[in-house]
C-alpha cells in the first residue's frame, strides 16, 4: 500500500528549481565532427564550411539532437560540480536520496522529449535552467514498482537567448518487484513451478569459419584468442583479416584467463527468458591485451568496479554451448 505521507513529500519537490549547468566549452567543430562520425551522419552542413554557407543556414550548425551533449557532465560529478557552487545538495539530489531511502534504488531513463528554438552555431555557449516537473504516484511497471521523475530543462545561450527545451523522465524502482514478481501469487510454490518449466536455452551464437575455433575451445573450457601469424597482433572478435598488417594468416592462442574489468553495465531490461536478472556484463581486458564481453559471476553487484582483477570461469549452458564468464580474482584488490 503506497504511503500517503511519503508521496506528499515527493510531490513537494514539484516546481522546485534544480541548479543550472553552464557548458564547459563553446559549440565547436571538433565535437560536432566526432558526433557526426559516431552517428554516421554525413550531412555536410555540420563539417563543410562551403556547403554550410550555401545552405539555408548560411553557416556550420550543430546537429539539433546534440542539445543535451553540450552541458553533459561526468558520472561522478558532485552537487557542486552540477552547478550549486557552494557544495550544497541540489533539489534533485534531495529528491533522489529520498526516493532511494525508501528502497527505490534502481533507475532507468524512460524517455526524452526535445524542442528546438534555433540551430546552434560555432561559438555559442549554453547554459540550462531546470525544474522538477513532476513526480508520479507509485506505479507498477514491468521493471518494478517505482516513481517516474520528470525534469523540465530549458537551454539558453549565456547571453540569455532560448535555443531549446527538454523533458527528461526516469523511473526509480525497487529491484525484484518487476513482471516476474508481480505474476507470483501468495502460496505459490515457486521452486516447484520452476522445476516444472525447464529454462529456455540460451540464444545460439552465429558460428562462422572465423569464430568456430573460439566456441569449440570453450566447450573444452579453453579461452582462445585469434592471433595474426604475420605480425602477432591479437584480435577479438575474430575476423578473417588482420587490421594491423592485412594478413589473412592466423592461429589461435590460449589466453591465461586473467584480466581486469575495463567497463561494465548491469542489464535489467529487456529480459530474455534464458538469463537471470539483474545481468552484469563486462568488457574484460585480458592480460594479453585484447578485450572481450562476458558475464560477471560470483560477485555482488555493488562490488563490481572498473579495474577489478578477474579470472575466467565457465558457464555450461547446455551440452552444445559453454561460454567464458569472469569472477573476482582478488577480493581485496583495492588494498593490494
Amino acid at each position: 500500500m503506497p504511503d500517503d505521507e511519503f508521496l506528499a513529500k515527493l510531490k513537494a519537490f514539484e516546481g522546485r528549481e534544480v541548479a543550472g549547468l553552464t557548458a564547459p566549452d563553446e559549440v565547436n567543430q571538433a565535437m560536432i565532427r566526432h558526433w557526426a562520425q559516431a552517428m554516421g551522419d554525413t550531412n555536410p552542413v555540420y563539417v563543410d564550411a562551403d556547403a554550410a554557407a550555401a545552405s539555408v543556414h548560411g553557416q556550420i550548425i550543430a546537429p539539433a539532437v546534440m542539445l543535451q551533449a553540450w552541458t553533459s557532465q561526468g558520472l561522478r560529478q558532485t552537487s557542486a560540480g552540477r552547478g550549486s557552487g557552494d557544495g550544497a545538495m541540489s533539489a534533485q539530489d534531495e529528491l533522489l536520496n529520498l526516493v532511494e531511502s525508501a528502497g527505490f534504488t534502481s533507475v532507468v531513463a524512460t524517455n526524452c522529449e526535445q524542442e528546438y528554438s534555433r540551430m546552434l552555431h560555432l561559438g555559442d555557449r549554453l547554459m540550462t535552467r531546470s525544474v522538477i516537473e513532476s513526480v508520479s504516484d507509485e506505479k507498477q511497471t514491468g521493471l518494478g514498482v517505482g516513481h517516474f521523475v520528470t525534469t523540465r530543462i530549458e537551454y539558453l545561450t549565456t547571453d540569455g537567448e532560448p535555443v531549446g527545451r527538454q523533458l527528461f523522465r526516469i523511473l526509480k524502482f525497487k529491484p525484484g518487484t518487476g513482471r516476474n514478481a508481480a505474476a507470483a501469487t501468495p502460496g505459490d510454490d515457486q521452486s516447484t513451478a520452476a522445476d516444472a518449466a525447464p529454462r529456455a536455452k540460451r540464444p545460439r551464437p552465429g558460428i562462422t569459419p572465423d569464430n568456430a575455433f573460439f566456441f569449440e575451445a570453450a566447450l573444452r573450457h579453453k579461452l582462445m584468442i585469434q592471433q595474426c601469424s604475420a605480425c602477432q597482433t591479437l584480435r577479438h572478435p575474430p575476423q578473417p583479416r588482420c587490421d594491423h598488417c592485412g594478413s589473412y594468416e592466423w592461429h589461435p592462442l590460449e589466453a591465461s584467463g586473467k584480466g581486469s574489468i575495463y567497463s561494465y553495465v548491469v542489464n535489467h531490461h529487456p529480459q530474455v527468458p534464458a538469463f537471470e536478472y539483474p545481468l552484469p556484463l563486462a568488457l574484460v581486458e585480458l592480460e594479453e591485451g585484447t578485450r572481450l564481453v562476458a558475464e560477471i559471476v560470483d560477485c555482488p553487484l555493488d562490488q563490481i568496479e572498473v579495474g577489478m582483477p578477474v579470472s575466467v570461469t565457465w558457464i555450461d549452458a547446455d551440452e552444445e554451448l559453454s561460454l567464458p564468464a569472469f569472477r573476482p580474482a582478488n577480493v581485496s584488490w583495492k588494498s593490494a
